[in-house]
């Protein structure tokens, strides 16, 4: 199953202060990851952003997807990431492995230099850069992330590999193109005015894309006061009827936290749910 979210750019409209923001958008990629999103995209809500807008909420999610080992190298110093330090850590599984004879794992790394005979030295947080061959089909350059198969720390065996990298990527484009990618798969709008969420929906949408093919979900989510219908400009009552918009943006619209016993459901709060929800179906 492959998962993509999609967030606005007014995701941290109600922090008061540059940490509070940070704070939020950490959680955020921390459910992007914990429930294996493959992409995370930052689409565009001028009217609802305040003083951190798109820029900064995609790049502070970007710093996020970026393996520790590679931050300094990658970011340097940005007024934007100044305390991305209370951002809690991400630990994507596969960034870690044991170093084990078998298949090992498969690390992030970064080209730091080129040589001349066929060799580049890459950064993927090991003690030292390695030195590895570059295949005949890869062409690299200086800067480029790459992926590394590492199966022994001491002594070190690794080599390049042409394989996603682990965690999820972050891109930014407007919301009508994000839900019509080809590989958008069944579209979901999370929202309170939307269908309550039962078990029985679930077992109907899993027998829908149950086909033998890899199921494709695309789950957008709303700002703080400022949710789907508000971004899109239309009544609530237009979803909850008939459990789609008026402009036939989205498969569903879906309450995936029925019977809340808060007035207000966070977005990085609904994020959670709803991935919890979607990934009952793998």
């Amino acid at each position: 199953m492959t998962v993509s979210v999609l967030v606005p750019s007014s995701l941290v409209r109600e922090a008061t202060d540059k940490r509070e923001a940070t704070r939020k958008l950490g959680y955020v990629a921390r459910g992007a990851t914990v429930f294996r999103a493959d992409r995370l995209t930052v689409y565009p809500d001028p009217e609802g952003e305040n003083k951190y807008g798109g820029g900064f909420v995609e790049t502070v999610l970007r710093y996020a997807a970026t393996p520790p080992h590679l931050r300094k190298e990658v970011w340097g110093t940005r007024d934007e990431l100044e305390y991305a330090g209370v951002m809690p850590p991400l630990r994507v599984a596969t960034q870690t492995g044991s170093g084990s004879e078998g298949s090992g794992s498969l690390r992030q790394g970064i080209v730091t230099k080129v040589g001349t005979d066929g060799r580049v030295r890459v950064n993927c947080g090991m003690q030292h850069p390695v030195s590895l061959p570059v295949p005949d089909d890869m062409e690299l350059g200086e800067g480029e992330r790459v992926s590394v198969r590492v199966s022994s720390r001491e002594p070190v065996r690794a080599k390049l590999v042409d394989e996603p990298h682990s965690g999820y990527v972050v891109d930014t484009t407007d919301l009508d193109t994000a839900v019509t990618r080809t590989e958008a798969g069944v579209t979901i709008a999370s929202s309170r005015h939307g269908e309550r969420l039962r078990p029985s929906r679930l077992d109907e949408l899993a027998a829908d894309t149950s086909n033998g093919v890899t199921r494709s979900y695309t789950v957008a989510f709303g700002a703080p006061e400022r949710g789907l219908p508000d971004i899109l400009g239309i009544p609530p009552g237009a979803v909850s009827e008939d459990d789609h918009d008026e402009t036939g943006r989205f498969d569903l619209w879906l309450n995936t936290v029925p019977n809340q016993g808060s007035g207000v459901v966070r977005t990085e709060e609904a994020l959670f749910a709803t991935l919890a929800c979607l990934n009952l179906m793998e």
